[in-house]
């Protein structure tokens, strides 16, 4: 172990970490696929932190070896439960690329090292916790239960699976941001209750019997808008039924709003899956903790104990993940957006919940203490970096309203668009002692931005480090429509704000556009559109994503079913790989890399008069050496 002094103790994760706090027993053992990370950015530690501050003993066994039960055992029986979670992201997305290859790097492991965790971490480490300890109560939270908490579209396998829940064997399922479910779980535990009969916390899932299934599926008021539960078509129905699968999908997006969402029962043969409604979000700020486990707030999470610091029992390997963000800061969680292909609000939630400036300025101070702090701040954001303090103007309306975007089709005349309070924290932590630079890398919400000149002045004047992130991911407004994203004309409005901003400022700096290949709706003749705007602008990006159907998200089901789950409407969807590749490479038509299918993209599209030499054209005709090559058996096997 390293011999740097470090100012908190780290949670236990050996038996000699037990004895040296003169503990016979964890009340409760967090197990993590992630490296083990002091940091509020890091979902496991942060639950096990809030934990012990609720006066839990708590520890953590990250990355254990899943090949057996001996390493679940590493800190022996916990008292009350063991909490699974794969880490902050699905296990599958961590592990392959949208074209299902391995990625080369596990960004959440000791030296970004592969091979960490198995894939499908949290089922996995479900059972042998049950291996470990049978009568030990098992709950499952973070993302990846989170988003499989429903039957779902697995991209991976490219089938339907159930809900984590039975295949995992597990006694809970937490989704969403779990501190106000996982306290009340712990405690009522403590207090003597048993893990059955905690079936009335927001924010969970639980298994019933078939007969429970009977009584939900039997109510006469299956059909009335006022009823207290919903019944989602069975996961039998699904799989048999692509139009079953985008039924259930739009009322389970229509039951996401702690306000007046109502508790969900889907069956899964002989059983099936109770769901409360989702928790209510943490309160803003410091809040009123006088009230217990009804008043989490914001505040109160980044003032905990953390080092910020990976474990000493990595020694000198970094973790990429940690390195990317252990100089930044999150404003606040959530997001209205309503994408269709992010999983952020699914699982964070519509409502924004905010830190206060004061709990920002101490996270600064902190960080002025670490070592390695030179004075930049590498971001000041948050899911969206320009939605502090953003929420409706009437509690009233937020509690009743049922729309998945306040800002789409276009912003909603109910929000209070008001960046006033986000621009005065911005100059706060500019001004605050030993602060050289503070940049904002989270991407900017420019339909939202162009609504604040003033907001737009600051960020090209003081937090543009010459580049700026915006995501406008195409220009057909039929895709964009599907992806819940605002016009094209929107982006380009900001961009110009932006670029007399930064001019003014006398800087040179510019927004790099994020763009999105293979969404549904998205045809090879849109891809061409994107292309020739590129070109017209001048553009040549770099990053492109290509399309990954995320759990339980709107376009993963129009993926697998070709059905608008909104409008029930039919909808183009690019299914193949090689026909994802294609699209991909008409976005990075200026890499001679992507030539070829470029070619084949255009010929494919009836475009082949925009191959050549001309103005207009996006691709040089095939070279004889690219003929060469292309007849070159070892070339025609790697391509295979």
């Amino acid at each position: 172990m390293s011999g740097k002094k470090f100012p908190h103790p780290f949670l236990p994760v050996s038996r000699a970490d037990l004895q040296a706090r003169g503990w016979e027993q964890c009340d409760i053992v967090i197990i993590s696929g992630d490296a083990y990370v002091d940091h509020p950015a890091f979902g496991p530690p942060l639950i096990a932190r809030f934990l012990e501050g609720r006066g839990f003993k708590v520890g953590l066994i990250a990355q254990p070896d899943w090949h057996s039960a001996e390493p679940f055992k590493e800190l022996g029986k916990p008292r009350l439960f063991f909490g699974v979670a794969a880490g902050n992201m699905d296990s599958m997305l961590n592990r392959l690329t949208a074209q299902k290859k391995n990625r080369s790097e596990d960004q959440y492991s000791p030296g970004g090292k592969t091979g960490c965790r198995p894939d499908r971490a949290t089922l996995v480490y479900a059972q042998r916790c049950r291996e470990a300890y049978p009568d030990v109560p098992v709950v499952l939270g973070g993302i990846e239960a989170s988003l499989r908490r429903i039957a779902h579209y697995d991209y991976w396998s490219d089938k339907l699976r159930r809900s984590i829940l039975l295949d995992a064997k597990a006694d809970l399922l937490v989704f969403g941001m779990g501190e106000r479910p996982i306290w009340e779980i712990a405690d009522r535990l403590q207090r003597g209750e048993k893990v059955g009969q905690l079936r009335d916390i927001r924010g969970t899932a639980f298994l019933i019997n078939d007969e429970e299934v009977k009584k939900h599926e039997a109510d006469p008021a299956v059909k009335v808008a006022d009823r207290k539960t919903v019944v989602l078509p069975s996961f039998e129905a699904v799989s048999a039924d692509p139009i079953a699968f985008a039924r259930m999908t739009g009322a389970f997006q229509r039951e996401t709003n702690p306000g007046n969402a109502r508790a969900l029962v889907q069956r899964h043969g002989q059983r099936g899956v109770f769901f409360n409604p989702p928790a209510f979000p943490l309160g803003d700020g410091e809040g009123d903790t006088s009230k217990g486990l009804a008043n989490v707030a914001m505040d109160e999470l980044y003032d905990l104990p953390f080092n910020r610091a990976a474990h000493p029992m990595y020694g000198n390997e970094g973790i990429p993940a940690f390195e990317i963000v252990k100089h930044s800061v999150v404003l606040m969680r959530g997001c209205f957006g309503g994408c269709t292909f992010c999983s952020i609000t699914e699982h964070e939630g519509r409502v924004i919940q905010n830190r206060s400036a004061g709990s920002v300025l101490r996270e600064i101070r902190q960080m002025r203490r670490m070592g390695d702090f030179r004075g930049t701040v590498t971001d000041l954001g948050g899911p969206t970096a320009n939605m502090y303090q953003l929420k409706c103007k009437s509690e009233e309306i937020e509690s009743k309203c049922r729309k998945l975007s306040c800002v789409h089709p276009g912003v909603c005349e109910n929000l209070s668009t008001n960046h006033g309070p986000l621009i005065e924290l911005m100059r706060d932590v500019r001004k605050e002692e030993g602060v050289k630079h503070v940049f904002i890398a989270s991407g900017v919400r420019y339909d939202l931005a162009e609504l604040s000149p003033e907001y737009v002045k600051e960020l090209a004047s003081f937090h543009t480090g010459g580049q700026l992130s915006v995501a406008p991911e195409h220009v057909s407004p039929r895709v964009l429509e599907k992806m819940k994203k605002p016009g094209i004309e929107s982006y380009e409005r900001f961009q110009e704000m932006f670029a007399c901003e930064s001019k003014a400022a006398g800087k040179e700096q510019y927004d790099i556009p994020y763009f999105i290949s293979g969404h549904p709706g998205s045809t090879l003749e849109d891809m061409v559109d994107l292309a020739l705007w590129l070109k017209e602008s001048g553009r040549r990006p770099r990053q492109v994503q290509d399309f990954i159907p995320t759990p339980m998200s709107v376009a993963a089901c129009m993926y697998y079913t070709g059905i608008d789950p909104l409008k029930m409407e039919p909808v183009f969807v690019a299914k193949g790989l090689k026909e994802k590749r294609l699209q991909k490479a008409l976005i990075l038509y200026w890499n001679p890399e992507h030539w070829s299918d470029a070619r084949e993209a255009l010929e494919l599209a009836g475009r082949a008069d925009l191959i050549g030499r001309g103005p207009k054209c996006l691709v040089p005709a095939e070279s004889s050496a690219e003929r060469d090559r292309k007849a070159s058996p070892r070339t025609n096997d790697r391509r295979s």
